[in-house]
């Protein structure tokens, strides 16, 4: 598993991508640390990660990433951890548009293509 703060390439997704799953990465955001987990078999996992480096739950949110696609593609909004019926998310998907589009921006802000 990586903590992504900084930046981190396409092609270093894809070697990721390789090593457990093929074709793609789960990955953990935190929406408002502006910071992701990479490279890890669990969503649940990464989400560890982050909760044990100070991250409050209700801000982590479970993604895959495909490095060889692009556009709207490249992300699959689908994890366990998503299911949140406290915050009126009873789907493994993101179903608000706001939390999708702060996972967008953070996901491109730490991806250098």
């Amino acid at each position: 598993m990586q903590l992504i703060t900084d930046k981190i390439t396409i092609a270093e997704l894809k070697q990721l991508a390789q090593n457990i799953f093929g074709n793609f990465v789960k990955v953990v955001v935190d929406i408002e640390k502006g910071i992701m987990v990479v490279d890890a078999e669990l969503h649940a996992d990464e989400e560890a990660l982050l909760l044990e480096q100070g991250s409050k739950q209700a801000n982590l949110w479970g993604i895959n990433i495909y490095p060889e696609a692009s556009g709207d593609d490249r992300i699959e909004f689908n994890s366990m951890i998503n299911i949140k019926p406290h915050q009126n998310n009873r789907t493994r998907g993101i179903d608000s548009v706001e939390i999708q589009a702060k996972i967008l921006q953070i996901v491109n802000k730490l991806i250098a293509l």
